[in-house]
Formats: C-alpha cells, sequence, structure tokens
C-alpha cells in the first residue's frame, strides 16, 4: 500500500500529466498481478492472492470463506489458486472485502459470479463497492460494481461449519475498513489470527472526522492480541520471510504477537506525519 499512498495525492490533486499517472498505475497494477503460489499459513488458513495483493481463503468441510478480490485482472488468479489447492470455488459460502479500494475490490465481481458466494460488506464502504469506484475517481481507480448481499458491523460473527470470524470496524483508510479476528489450531496450539485491514492515510482528507476514525481504530487495535498478523498487502507482514520459514519446516513461521503493536504504533507515526503535512498546507 505505500505506492498507493505515494501516488494517490499526485493523482487526486491532477499534478501530474494523465499519461504519466496512468503508466505509473499500469506498472503498478502488473507489479502487484504477478502469479503466486498459494499455500497454507495455519489451520485452516491458506494465502490464495498475488505477489503484491493478498487473499485469504478459510476452509471448513462446511464451506469456504474468501477475503478480498484483488484487481480485476487478479480474479482468474485467485481462482485459480483456490483451484490448485484442491478446493472448489462452488463451495466458497462468504466473499468478503476488507476496503473498497480498486486493488483490493476489483476482483469481487467476478469471483461473486464464479462462486455464487453470499458478498458481505460493511455499511462504510457498501455505497462504493456498489458504483465501483471511490474517491471520486472511475477512470484509474475505478473496478466493477458488484451488489452486496449484506451489511455487516462491529462484531458480527461469520460462522460455517468449525470457523467462527468477528468482525472488527476499523476505519480511517477507508470509511467502511474492516478487520477480521478468529482462532486457529496448528501443532497442537490455539493461534489468535487478525486479517487486519490497511492502516495508511492513503491520500485521505484528514477531516476532524476521518481523523477521529484512525485515532479509534488505533486505540481498539492496541487492546487486541493477534499470534499471526495478516495483512491484504503481502509486504505489510512479511510474507516473503515467513513463507521461507515455513517451507524449511518451522510450523509457526508466521507466529509473531509483537508484530500488531509494531505495525500499529508505525502507522501511528505515519498518521501522525501526513495529519501534520496537510495541516500545514491549510495555512499556506
Amino acid at each position: 500500500m505505500r505506492a498507493l499512498a505515494l501516488m494517490l495525492p499526485i493523482l487526486l490533486a491532477g499534478a501530474a500529466p494523465a499519461h504519466d499517472g496512468q503508466d505509473a498505475w499500469a506498472e503498478q497494477r502488473r507489479e502487484w498481478n504477478v502469479p503466486a503460489e498459494p499455500f497454507r499459513i495455519a489451520g485452516n488458513v491458506w494465502f490464495v492472492g498475488t505477489e503484491g495483493l493478498s487473499a485469504f481463503l478459510i476452509t471448513d468441510p462446511k464451506g469456504h470463506v474468501l477475503i478480498d478480490g484483488g484487481l480485476p485482472e487478479s480474479a482468474p488468479l485467485i481462482l485459480a489458486n483456490i483451484a490448485k489447492l484442491g478446493f472448489k470455488a462452488k463451495d466458497v459460502r462468504y466473499l468478503l472485502i476488507n476496503h473498497a479500494h480498486f486493488d483490493h475490490s476489483g476482483g469481487l465481481a467476478e469471483i461473486r459470479k464464479a462462486t455464487g458466494a453470499t458478498l458481505m460488506v460493511s455499511e462504510g464502504d457498501r455505497r462504493d463497492i456498489e458504483r465501483g469506484r471511490t474517491l471520486g475517481r472511475t477512470d484509474l481507480l475505478g473496478f466493477p460494481p458488484v451488489k452486496v448481499d449484506r451489511v455487516i458491523g462491529e462484531g458480527t460473527h461469520i460462522r460455517i461449519g468449525a470457523t467462527d470470524l468477528t468482525t472488527h470496524l476499523t476505519p480511517g483508510h477507508t470509511r467502511g475498513c474492516t478487520s477480521w479476528s478468529m482462532k486457529v489450531t496448528e501443532a497442537g496450539r490455539t493461534l489468535d489470527v487478525l486479517f487486519a485491514c490497511s492502516l495508511t492515510v492513503a491520500g485521505r482528507v484528514l477531516t476532524p472526522a476521518a481523523e477521529s476514525e484512525f485515532l479509534d481504530t488505533f486505540a481498539a487495535l492496541g487492546r487486541m492480541r493477534a499470534d499471526i498478523f495478516l495483512n491484504f498487502h503481502p509486504g505489510a507482514f512479511g510474507m516473503e520471510a515467513k513463507r521461507a520459514r515455513l517451507a524449511a519446516g518451522d510450523p509457526f513461521a508466521f507466529v509473531a504477537p509483537e508484530e500488531l503493536g509494531q505495525r500499529v504504533a508505525a502507522a501511528r507515526m505515519g498518521f501522525e506525519t501526513e495529519l501534520a503535512r496537510q495541516r500545514a498546507a491549510l495555512k499556506k
């Protein structure tokens, strides 16, 4: 998400020529969408995304949950990864989205069509998902719109078989940014997993309401525990290094109880820096 944070202010302000912005985004999309091999993280949680965009499959004999859809061009890769693991797309019962930006919501329409899954979205991002755009842009940042089946809120449980995901509203990055927590069992240990929404400002104008959202989210996450911290960009949770340790035989390669606190602290620093920059700009 760092690239998104760096480029959005320029694009939204119209500071760069259109072709320059389009070329930059085209290159970023190619980098994000490089195919990646799927693998099991811990318990019944699997990575099925691309090199630059996470998608997580949570499996159960009674049906599966898929979190995130990547770019529009990511959908075939995500569906192929599900099949590569031996699971069927039609067994995906619930489709979730962490936030309504094009690099996470873009593949939802195609994935929903392929799976027939129930799409569940927070109220804060529902409108953007259904109109296929966010931040007022329809060209570089647009994505195929998709009808939301069910609105979820703070504390909503998503249950299927033995799987129980708890919804946490963590607004800031977008108004409807959503995270989920669950427990898994790995090698005899019960572990708390957090699928954390992005925490960067990413070009959002920090109005008093937006500022309050970020501060509330930092506080809420600060009260949570996560043995395994996952994010929707692999680089935001050091996936490659952890995956290498997993492949070398460490079943707890993704276990890092300190990571949630570290990520929140870093995000808060970035937020405070951007808030100061925006306030200074208003005084000019």
